[in-house]
């Protein structure tokens, strides 16, 4: 008796009744990134009084961020981080996510971490969904756009912008009218688009064949998608939002940037996805927020200090809303024996550090999460020189996957404070 009990030590209690046994981690099933242009100023996130490691139970939240302020058990405040090796400028672009150089017009060096993330989660119809928001016109005139993710080396996903479009692409199959009759002539064109461009890639040299295929590649992947999406017509229909005034007759950008984001937040409760990247100013030096009394757009807002800004604050306070509909949207699903927030983390922070035009020295981030998963919550962090790369190597920890280091060669890592392995003061 006694030889089987030490057999079966390792798993099971000799008094189960009497075992203390840890409390399980919550999985992380899904993420979310949320950047906002011209760069998030510290003084805008961090409660006033705060310079060192501290719980947030006791500070009150400052005004630009106050929406959050009933999360903020479930929040994490990092300050400190650095992103000099990203040479931001106007912006990081694709080194905001990448943790690498990054530059207008260059395209990326390596696979993002919203993407890589993505790959280690379980297994969705569509991987990753990007959605950028900017000003109406740019919307309208570029209604996709890749500056911020990317699957690898020269390889951008790029962000949707036009709200009838997305619609069209992930609730085409359900609808009716119009929308139903645009959806079935734009399937046609891109089947048809696909097996010309196969036809058309056999005749070309072996080097040339290679750069085509990713054409033939993206159109296949949309025509895929399409396809597994009309399969579960029926469960889409419980999802869908609703198709009104704001997405085909906006009054103004933020029309658009509400829609935007409830189609986002359809696709990740449906299922349909679990990451999700929202690129407020879709990574440039661009935007516009009329829809919230400001005239002033673009790249004049990147020149005004955010701090008691009252332009800045309604934009700030803007973005807190939509993290918050994103929490209670998650809250109101379901998922095993909690729901979907229970399982999802939020990483809100800027393509650009703390302002327009930065060096990158500091770079402050808010990881909103359920408070049982891999993650500290309701915790103030002020990091000393660590890249954010290594906040980055943290996440994938979070997700499962234990790494070294994120896009950083160990030849470069003392020169920027990289450490080997997570920011451990980060992990429960």
């Amino acid at each position: 008796m006694f030889k089987g009990m030490a057999a079966t030590a390792v798993t099971t209690p000799l008094f189960p009744e009497l075992a203390q046994a840890a409390p399980a981690k919550k999985k992380l099933k899904r993420v979310i990134f949320f950047l906002q242009n011209q760069g998030f100023d510290p003084y805008t996130a961090i409660p006033k009084g705060l310079k060192e490691a501290v719980s947030l139970d006791s500070f009150d939240f400052q005004e630009p961020i106050k929406a959050l302020e009933p999360l903020k058990d479930r929040i994490h405040i990092i300050n400190g981080l650095h992103g000099l090796h990203t040479s931001p400028s106007h912006s990081a672009f694709f080194g905001a996510l990448g943790g690498y150089r990054g530059g207008i017009g260059s395209p990326p060096h390596g696979a993002t971490i919203d993407h890589v993330i993505s790959q280690h989660l379980p297994e969705t119809i569509l991987p990753h969904l990007c959605i950028g928001m900017d000003s109406l016109p740019n919307m309208q005139s570029r209604p996709t756009l890749a500056t911020l993710s990317a699957t690898g080396p020269g390889k951008p996903i790029f962000m949707h912008s036009n709200p009838q479009n997305l619609y069209q692409s992930l609730f085409g199959s359900i609808s009716t009218g119009e929308v139903r009759e645009r959806y079935e002539a734009r399937s046609n064109v891109l089947q048809s688009v696909e097996r010309i461009a196969l036809q058309n890639s056999r005749g070309l040299p072996e080097e040339e064949k290679e750069r085509y295929s990713g054409y033939v590649d993206g159109f296949r992947d949309m025509n895929g998608l399409r396809g597994k999406l009309a399969n579960i017509s029926d469960h889409l229909k419980k999802f869908a939002p609703q198709y009104g005034e704001k997405i085909t007759h906006p009054e103004f950008e933020t029309d658009w940037h509400d829609s935007l984001l409830d189609l986002g937040i359809s696709a990740l409760k449906s299922g349909i996805t679990n990451t999700l990247t929202i690129g407020s100013g879709r990574g440039e030096i661009f935007g516009a927020w009329r829809g919230l009394g400001i005239d002033q757009q673009g790249h004049n807002l990147g020149h005004m200090k955010q701090p008691d800004n009252p332009i800045w604050v309604k934009i700030r306070q803007y973005n807190c809303r939509m993290l918050v509909k994103l929490v209670k949207e998650l809250e109101s699903m379901p998922e095993g024996d909690g729901n979907m927030m229970d399982n999802s983390l939020i990483v809100y922070t800027s393509n650009n550090a703390d302002k327009q035009h930065t060096s990158g020295a500091n770079w402050p981030f808010i990881l909103i999460g359920n408070p049982e998963g891999p993650i500290k919550t309701g915790q103030f962090t002020q990091m000393e020189k660590r890249p954010i790369n290594d906040l980055y190597t943290t996440l994938l920890h979070a997700a499962g996957m234990p790494v070294d280091r994120f896009n950083m060669e160990k030849s470069l890592a003392a020169n920027y404070h990289s450490k080997t392995g997570p920011i451990e003061t980060l992990l429960t």
